[in-house]
Parts: structure tokens; sequence; C-alpha cells
């Protein structure tokens, strides 16, 4: 054991025991893991290749998107590499300060994730309700400022859960039954009274989603009466077209949080695999299936991606 400046003792280093109950097959698990990760980065890297070199789509709608497409960048790569070293070469130990690493972005790029989700909401809910002016209202500047504001927020939120673990004495046990280092499985190795903690977590986590959640909804509430109040039926099917990706995205992110949160929190009877597996999912699946929700609704890209991929064909 080490110890800290503020004589607060921690391990050299934890053990990922990766899938509980799973170890046998944990090496297979992996591979559609390792399929899910390269979709994930094939797919957010072509949005941002497309964004970054097509001027056209220098919009806010679009500029959302690639912030989006970087967040799922670095939360999806902030886990899955080691998480494969532990599954196929049992490469279980992660060292302290990288395991806080990892609870930084892991914790930090959810919140930003689910802030652009709330930015991308009210980028719809202006463009349909005060359409002449939208470019006004969210020009390039208050776009970026919205973007740094949504990172900002995610730093201040989650640096506390790094700083107040490493002021709690460890004990013995190094073991995270998880397949990476999160908040709360980094905290039940604590020897100490964590209960500050357990209520800064949750208080930080209700904050930051309670408040995009209720932006997003009061957005889409204001978008359906508007979008109702239209004379044509095609008006309103468009309307709708254009907020379909979003609602696909948000469902990705916020469903399998749902499930991951409840389950940890109340399914003591749950077994410890399913636990795994959600947290698992949780951060996999929208990093893969944004790009494809967005690259097959969206036709701007659609087009522009076919149109790459055909010029690289002889």
């Amino acid at each position: 054991m080490s110890t800290s400046g503020n004589n607060s003792f921690h391990p050299p280093f934890f053990i990922l025991l990766g899938i509980p109950g799973l170890e046998k097959a944990q090496f297979w698990i992996a591979f559609p893991f390792c399929a899910m990760y390269a979709m994930a980065l094939v797919g957010n890297i072509t949005i941002l290749h497309v964004i970054r070199t097509d001027h056209t789509l220098h919009e806010p709608m679009y500029l959302f998107l690639a912030m989006l497409a970087f967040s799922d960048l670095v939360l999806s790569s902030s886990t899955l590499p080691k998480m494969l070293g532990v599954f196929w070469f049992d490469s279980c130990e992660i060292e302290y300060h990288a395991c806080l690493t990892q609870v930084f972005f892991i914790h930090t790029f959810s919140s930003v994730e689910s802030g652009i989700l709330m930015a991308m909401a009210l980028d719809r809910y202006v463009a349909i309700c005060f359409p002449l002016r939208h470019s006004t209202i969210l020009s390039t500047s208050a776009v970026t400022k919205l973007g740094i504001a949504v990172m900002v927020r995610g730093v201040l939120w989650v640096s506390p859960f790094c700083f107040m673990v490493t002021w709690k004495p460890f004990c013995s046990n190094r073991i995270i039954p998880q397949s990476y280092c999160e908040h709360m499985a980094v905290l039940k190795l604590v020897c100490a009274d964590t209960r500050a903690n357990r209520v800064y977590g949750l208080v930080a986590a209700f904050s930051v989603v309670g408040f995009d959640i209720i932006i997003i909804a009061v957005s889409y509430i204001m978008i359906l009466q508007t979008v109702l109040r239209l004379p044509s039926g095609d008006a309103r099917l468009k309307a709708f077209g254009t907020c379909a990706s979003h609602i696909c995205v948000i469902l990705a992110l916020y469903i399998p949080a749902l499930f991951t949160f409840l389950s940890h929190r109340f399914g003591h009877h749950v077994p410890r695999a399913v636990h795994v597996m959600l947290a698992n999912v949780y951060l996999l699946v929208p990093p893969m299936l944004n790009p494809i929700i967005y690259g097959v609704k969206t036709k701007q890209i659609r087009d522009r991606v076919v149109n790459t991929f055909c010029q690289k064909v002889p």
C-alpha cells in the first residue's frame, strides 16, 4: 500500500474481474464487443470527417452531431481497450490513477453526451418553432459556447468524485467485480464512511440528467404543439421527420442508462453478470448506434458518405 500526501491510503492497483460468473465465456463475448467498438470508431470518425470537410454541414444540428461523435469516441475508447485486454489476455490489473482517470472520463463524457442531446433538442425547438430566427439565435458562436458549457459542466460535476475518493482510506480488497472502473464500484472498496460520496453522486446524477431530460421534454412538448398547428399533413410529417433521428438517439442513451441505474440501485436479486452486461451495453450501444441512426435518417450525411465512398471506388 502507498500513502498519498493527505495520509489517505490507496493500493497501487485494482483488479478487474471482467464479467463475474461468465469468466469462461467472456473470451467469446469479447468478439461482439470488439465488433461494436470497431463500428463505433468507424462510424463516428466518418461522421466527424464528413462534417469537417463539407462546409454546407457547418450548421447547428451537424455541429452538435460532431460533438456527439467526439463524445462517443472518448466514452467508448476510455473503456473498451482495457476491457478487451481483460477478456482476451487476462490483463486484469489497472493502476490506481489509471482507474480514477477511467472514472473521470466515463462519468464526464456521459454527462457531456446527455448535455449535447439536450442542446440538440433546443436546436430542433428553435428550428421548428422559430425557423426565421434559427440562424440568429443559434449562431456558430452560440453553438460553440453551448458546447463548451456542457463540457465544463461535466468536468465540474465529476471532478469531485475523484478528489473525494482519494481522501478516503481503501481496504485490502482490490477486486472490482466489473469490466471497468466506475464511481460506485471504486467506492465499495473504501474502508470509511462514504455517505457523503454517495449523496453527492446521486445529487450530481439527478441534477445533470434530470435537468437535461426536463429541457428535452419541454422542447418536444413545444415542438409537438407547433407541429400539430401546421395546416398541411406533409408539413407535419416533414417536421416530425427532422426530429426522428434525435429521438432515436435519446432512446439509445437513456434506456440502457435507466436499466443500468435501476438494476444497480434496486435489483439486488439480479445476478451480477446481468449488472455488468447492462453496464457494458450502456457504454457500447449508444456510440455504435448514433452514427448509424444519423447516417440512415439524415439525407445530407447519407449522401455525403455515399459520394465519398463512390469516389474512392475505381
